[in-house]
Formats: structure tokens, sequence, C-alpha cells
């Protein structure tokens, strides 16, 4: 870590020799392990450590980015020389600039982000956890035949991030996740689903042989799945699903897409756009959390930012640069590209979770659809409109009964969000996007 701190500074003096009004570079490492397996033999196994350097710098108004995975002082040092010389060539955009929060500071809260018995697991109790899963699915049933494979992947990260403000600061986090995709097979055709469990913690992972009973549960569930005729009735969505729903509101409050105008929720802070149970926020304090950073790729210091309350719409999300473009402030969201180039990203981003069990939620439905898979890319974040390519079990009487296949569900996401009935105690992370169970009073069905 103190290297790369090293390096960090090396690279704001150099830049401030050649002149820049401003620079920032940010520098990251990450100790990776993976392996996948498929029927019990070893496909792919890789241990490695990677490295990049990602630097910006600003002459006057005018802006430059690089990148570099050479931490040596000759390459890093002709980086920077090469990227001042960039900016000069570049056009001006009065919106450019290090954001004004990112100044020195030493009062950043430990967020519990590093598990340091992973560093205890041998290569070969590593390779078992992927062994595990997929031999716990494949010996659920005898409907599953085959597998996609089950993987598993560990990595300890270090961030080192410094600018001409005077700023510099460093965080480590360690983070796993363990995947399972089996196979199954009837008279109606094969299936496929999975089942995975990511954390920053052992203690919060769950065991191979329950990711791999639940890969099984899923898989097997589908199999045998009828076409429906078109319809309009009530939609529940898994967790899973349901995370992809904040995926689109995250998109929908990004300051780009606000600034752009380019969002169905523009110029809607303030206004009701959801049903008054539903509360999303963006919690980068979130402690062990795999979004969670005491600071963003700007140097911000990171922060919980609520974004919608009791269906109330709150605050947009916003680096430096979109902040300026609407007046005020970035919420620590500032994320680098590969290229060095920041954008807008999640933190925690989520759904809280509400009173019901994913069984309550399903027995209130007398006839519906329990949505498990999304399919296609069907999805207007100007306009709000939806729809998508979907997989599903039949809800009869509160109860699930047959699996369901070649239908699109359709809506609008406002209109979505406004029509949410229940939220599940079920959130459930597996990345920086969460959600928990839900249920939409009614949406539309085409199918046969």
């Amino acid at each position: 870590m103190q290297q790369l701190k090293d390096t960090a500074e090396h690279v704001i003096a150099r830049a401030k020799k050649n002149g820049v009004t401003a620079a920032d570079v940010m520098i990251r490492e990450d100790d990776t392990f993976s392996v996948t397996v498929r029927m019990g033999e070893v496909e792919t196994l890789k241990e490695a450590v990677s490295r990049g350097l990602l630097l910006r710098v600003f002459l006057g108004k005018r802006t430059a980015t690089s990148n570099t995975s050479d931490l040596s002082q000759a390459a890093v040092d002709r980086l920077v020389d090469e990227t001042v010389q960039m900016a000069r060539l570049t056009s001006e955009d009065d919106s450019g600039g290090l954001p004004a929060e990112s100044i020195p500071r030493t009062d950043f809260p430990n967020l519990d982000l590093v598990d340091p018995t992973w560093e205890q697991l041998a290569p070969e109790e590593r390779i078992s956890w992927a062994v595990r899963a997929e031999k716990a699915a494949l010996s659920a049933d005898k409907a599953i035949v085959n597998s996609e494979g089950s993987s598993f992947e560990q990595a300890h990260s270090r961030v080192a991030l410094a600018n001409t403000l005077g700023f510099a600061g460093a965080y480590e986090g360690t983070s796993a996740g363990l995947f399972c995709g089996p196979i199954a097979e009837s008279g109606g055709g094969k299936q496929r689903d999975y089942w995975v469990t990511a954390a920053r913690h052992r203690k919060n992972m769950e065991s191979p042989e329950d990711v791999g009973r639940k890969a099984a549960q899923r898989v097997l569930r589908r199999l045998d799945a009828r076409k429906i005729a078109t319809c309009q009735i009530p939609i529940v969505f898994d967790p899973l699903t349901a995370r992809s729903l904040l995926n689109h509101l995250f998109d929908a409050v990004a300051g780009n897409s606000i600034y752009r105008r380019s969002s169905f929720l523009v110029d809607k802070i303030g206004q009701t756009i959801a049903a008054p149970e539903i509360t999303v926020v963006d919690d980068a304090r979130l402690p062990g959390g795999l979004g969670s950073a005491p600071f963003d790729d700007e140097g911000v210091p990171t922060q919980t930012t609520p974004i919608i309350e009791n269906g109330v719409l709150r605050n947009y999300l916003h680096s430096a640069y979109t902040a300026r473009k609407l007046g005020t402030r970035p919420t620590g969201n500032g994320s680098r590209a590969g290229s060095g180039v920041v954008t807008i990203g999640p933190t925690n981003f989520y759904l809280k979770a509400g009173k019901y069990s994913p069984e309550e939620i399903i027995s209130s439905v007398k006839d519906g659809l329990y949505v498990v898979e999304l399919i296609g890319f069907g999805v207007n974040t100007v306009t709000g409109d939806y729809s998508r390519g979907a997989v599903g079990l039949r809800i009869e009487n509160g109860k699930l009964t047959y699996p369901v296949h070649e239908i699109t569900i359709a809506g609008n996401l406002l209109e979505m969000f406004k029509n949410v009935e229940m939220i599940g105690n079920d959130v459930t992370f597996l990345g920086s996007i969460a959600a928990p169970t839900l249920k939409i009073g009614k949406m539309v069905i085409s199918g046969e």
C-alpha cells in the first residue's frame, strides 16, 4: 500500500512540474484468485496481481486522461509528460476540474472492508468451494444432467488516490463470489439457472452446499415450461429480477442522464414517483458493503444519499463534473472507467426492505406471475417505457404452480414504481445494486 501511495504522490509532483492547473491520479492493485470447475474437473485456474494507474490533468479548462499498467518510474514519468501534452490539444470545457470537496482529511471511517481470514484459505480449499457447490447441485435430483460450471473468485484490492489540492488517501478491501449453474432435462427439453453468493467477509458467504442446492431448486422448477395467453395480471419480481429495476432507476438518477435530459426523472425532485412504501438509498458507508468506500474515485468523501423517501424523489447522483453542470454538489459517486474518464457509479444502491416475506407476497396473489429471469434490453430510460422477455412461474390461488416461458412483460417504469403493492424483507446483495422481492399490481403479459 505504501508503494502505491508513494507512486501517486510522485505522479502529482511530476504533473506540477509540467505546469498543470490541476491533476489527480488513482492507482488500483488487485490480487485475484479464480477457478472454474465443470463436471468435477478444473477447467480454468488463475492467480494474478494486476495494477492500473489512471491519470487526469487539467490545463485551464482543457482536460486529458490516460492510463497504464506499467508503474516503473520511467513509464510513469513519460505518461505524465505525454498526458499534459495531450491536454494542450483538447477543447475547453467550463465544467471540468477537480472537486473542491477533495481536500486533505484524516477522518475517514472504518467501513470493515477487509477480511484477513481469506488469506488462510489454501488454493486447494478455494477450488473445493467450486467443486462442492457443483456436486451439491448435481446430486440434488436425477433430472440435473449437466452443468454450465461452478466458479469461485476472491480478490484483495488496494486503492490510492492523490491530487494537486493536497488530497492523499488509500483504502483496501476483500471480496469473494461463488457461482453455480446446473442444467436440468425433462421431456419438455433442457433448462438452465444459477445461484450465487458474494460478500467481503467469509462469514457472510452462503456455504457451497447451500449455493448448489439453491441453484438446483431454481433450475428444477423451470422444467416443462409452457406458454400462456396475453393478459394483464399482478407481477412478482424475485430479488434478482427486481435488482434490474433498480439498475434502471440508477441510470435515471445519474447526473449525466439529468443534465443531458435523457431521463424520465428530469425535473422531478420533490415529486411522488413511487409508491409510499418505497425508500431507495445510495449508501457508501454501509459497513462491509460490496460497494462501500471512504471516498470516491475523485477523492470526494462518500455519504449516504437518499434517492427516494416514502415514494418522493429526493436526490440525483453526481460526480464533480455533473454537479457543476447542474449547479449542485457532488455526492461521492465519481467512478473511473478503464480509460481514466470519470463517470457516475453506484455505491450500495438499494431498495430498503419491506415487512413481507416472499411467501406472504406470493400467497397474496390469486392469479399472477413470479418472474425469475428477464431477457433483452427493451428499456427506454428517456421515456421509462419497459418491455422485456421473461421467464417465470404462474401463481394460482397464492401458490407457485407451473413454469412459463416465451412471454414479454411490458409497462412504464414510472407507473411500475407507483404500482408497487408489497415489498419483501429479503434484500439480496450480490453487488452494488440490490432489491428485495417486489409485487407490482398489474402489468401486461404478451403471450400466445
